[in-house]
């Protein structure tokens, strides 16, 4: 009887101890096969499948840069967005005050204007706004492209 109470307790903490386990991760993706559900009178119905995944990083096009640089001419715009912007007046650089106040608050200076399609953007009731590498906010304005916000440079 005195070994057998040591050997459960043993066996019980072997046990317990085996059960823990890291659950796995899974990454949702959206599935390459069509799926296919047959109808009540026979014929096949095929539903495309459908893609849940939110787009964290997006790469945005670079129109104007912080040094007033036209970085993306306007043959190179996308014509089904119906873009009108007006180089001659966007074209403007960060002043050099500005320029040192970005440089030493975000160590970079983002561009000043940029283009990102409707998809990845979201609205507020400000506007249509994007979030550009996770630190600077960007709206859009009514030529169709997005500027930077004025509360980085001011």
């Amino acid at each position: 009887m005195k070994k057998i109470l040591p050997t459960l307790l043993v066996v019980a903490l072997a046990v317990s101890c085996a059960k823990k386990a890291v659950p796995t991760t899974t990454i949702n993706t959206p599935s390459t096969t069509n799926n296919t559900i047959t109808n009540k009178d026979g014929t096949a119905t095929t539903i495309p499948p459908t893609a849940t995944t939110r787009v964290a990083n997006v790469n945005a096009m670079v129109v104007i840069d912080g040094n007033g640089r036209i970085v993306t001419p306007k043959d190179k715009l996308p014509v089904e967005d119906n873009l009108h912007p007006d180089y001659s007046t966007i074209a403007r650089a960060f002043t050099p005050a500005q320029k040192a106040n970005l440089t030493l608050r975000y160590k970079t200076i983002p561009p000043k204007i940029i283009y990102v399609p409707d998809v990845f953007t979201s609205k507020s009731l400000k506007g249509t706004y994007i979030i550009y590498k996770k630190k600077f906010w960007y709206w859009k304005k009514e030529d169709g492209l997005f500027y930077l916000d004025e509360t980085y440079y001011k």
